[in-house]
């Protein structure tokens, strides 16, 4: 399903105080979770008592915008911030007698990324109508894939830290149920003061693919680092730009406790999270939440709920007791979606008019943690290292940029970029490709540093020069504020014997 924002049913829970904090819970000291997630074997919080430990469960349902012209089956233009409903097509708006055709490259995007995941493809899938009625959803049903997705079966390896500490890192692997196809929904804005809902039907009709993660994670850090690892990945292919703050990427997680030994406890769903940082503070304070619940002698409600994080903690949205019966069917506008490889490929045809499987899975690019491997083997730095590089758009790229044009050895580089250059970038809120400092840049100032004209303390003044963004080189400033080193030893020596003369008559 779609998502789409929790509107006048929040709202109303946040004004009845529903959904606060009660005694003993959040927003949760980081100390005080109980999901310290050990990230060795799982967290397994004891309850008040101690002897009742207590086994968090979560999945997750990813739904990632396909990077793509077009809309799904329309051929709407996709555009973000555009004003209210001026990319909707006779189709978006389910005008009688309009019929869908299906977009090639939101195929291909969701072929990319079920082969990145390990998945496998199937070369026959199916779509499906979900009905339900919202307002932002005019046709009052979703085409999605129930019955026989794109894509199913596959994996993804994540890593995370020990302790929070970046030297000890422990990667684990979620298991990958499925990726389907399927339409976003249109966007809702309720207007409280005039009693209003606004329909803005550009994001209507507009191509997703859902991921659904098994419920192999225990806590918080383990779905915030599991999503950007699947963030990475989706940026790396192109499939999908994933970015979280214009709503490319959304996140619902479900969340569950038991006891060892006993059956999985009833889940909690908490929908639309658009932040990874919020995603571990939600699925925290839900565990949490639920174990206070349990041990206080209450019940957990089927329920969806969503992350107020301005409070730090979930709050009541709708009860899902009455299970909502979404009338699957068989879309009838639609044949089945025909996929090939090497083997099955008519002779008469190529990959221009079908699409191969083998053709994509051989121009996939390097993985981020392929990536990853090569800068530790080809540059020598630390595991940990690769990952902030990678974590940080364009910031590999800006490393193996100054390590070609320095004599400095790449392992002395990556603390200037890590520790100093990063440093400034995050004081300003800015990303490597905004720095005023390019690689070149850096690289002189580097080259100066490891000739031996200037000192270390030298160069962290020369860098902070060079971020004013003046326009002048380092060798410009470093001669400007005679920062240069001595070379000659005659003057060196001429400097102490003055020194020395200086200090004969005290």
């Amino acid at each position: 399903m779609a998502a789409r924002g929790c509107g006048g049913v929040w709202r109303r829970a946040r004004q009845c105080g529903a959904g606060r904090p009660g005694p003993g819970l959040g927003p949760f000291p980081r100390g005080q979770r109980a999901v310290a997630c050990n990230a060795k074997g799982g967290a397994v919080p004891a309850g008040k008592s101690g002897l009742a430990p207590w086994i968090p469960v979560v999945g997750l349902e990813i739904h990632a915008q396909i990077s793509s012209n077009s809309k799904l089956f329309s051929g709407s233009q996709v555009q973000f911030a555009a004003p209210p409903n001026s990319l909707v097509s006779f189709f978006d708006a389910s005008l009688p007698g309009t019929l869908p055709v299906l977009n090639r490259r939101c195929v291909e995007a969701a072929v990319m990324t079920g082969l990145a995941l390990n998945c496998s493809i199937n070369k026959k899938s199916l779509f499906d109508r979900k009905h339900y009625f919202y307002a932002d959803l005019p046709a009052g049903y979703q085409i999605t894939q129930q019955r026989v997705p794109i894509a199913v079966n596959g994996s993804l390896s994540y890593s995370l830290c020990i302790d929070n500490k970046m030297s000890q890192m422990v990667t684990k692997t979620v298991r990958i149920k499925q990726i389907q196809l399927e339409q976003d929904s249109g966007k809702s804005l309720h207007d409280d003061t005039r009693c209003q809902t606004l329909v803005d039907l550009n994001r209507a009709g507009v191509g997703l693919m859902e991921v659904v993660m098994e419920p192999d994670m225990c806590c918080g850090e383990e779905a915030a680092a599991a999503v950007r690892e699947l963030q990475l990945i989706l940026q790396t292919l192109g499939s999908s730009q994933a970015v979280m703050a214009e709503g490319q990427l959304r996140v619902d997680a479900n969340v569950s406790v038991h006891h060892p030994g006993e059956p999985y406890g009833v889940r909690t769903e908490v929908k639309n999270i658009n932040s990874i940082r919020f995603l571990a503070k939600a699925v925290d304070y839900e565990i949490q939440r639920q174990i206070e619940e349990l041990e206080n002698g209450g019940t957990i409600l089927n329920e969806t709920r969503a992350f107020d994080f301005k409070l730090g903690c979930t709050v009541p949205m709708r009860d899902k007791e009455g299970k909502q019966d979404y009338r699957f069917m068989p879309e009838p506008n639609l044949p089945p979606l025909i996929l090939y490889d090497a083997k099955s490929l008519p002779a008469n045809m190529n990959h221009q008019q079908v699409i191969n499987i083998d053709w994509i899975q051989e121009r996939l690019p390097d993985l981020p943690s392929v990536k990853r491997e090569k800068l530790v083997e080809q540059y020598g730095i630390l595991p940990e290292h690769s990952f902030t590089l990678l974590n940080e758009d364009g910031l590999a790229e800006f490393f193996e940029s100054v390590v070609k044009q320095t004599q400095m050895k790449p392992k002395k580089v990556i603390g200037w970029i890590l520790n100093d250059l990063l440093s400034y970038l995050k004081q300003h809120s800015l990303t490597v490709k905004e720095s005023p400092v390019t690689s070149f840049l850096l690289a002189d100032l580097l080259n100066l540093l490891e000739e031996k004209k200037i000192s270390s303390t030298a160069a962290k003044q020369v860098l902070a020069e060079l971020w004013k963004g003046e326009g002048k080189t380092p060798l410009e400033i470093v001669k400007e504020q005679k920062l240069e080193l001595l070379q000659d030893q005659k003057e060196l020596e001429q400097i102490c014997q003055a020194v020395i003369d200086g200090q004969e008559n005290e």
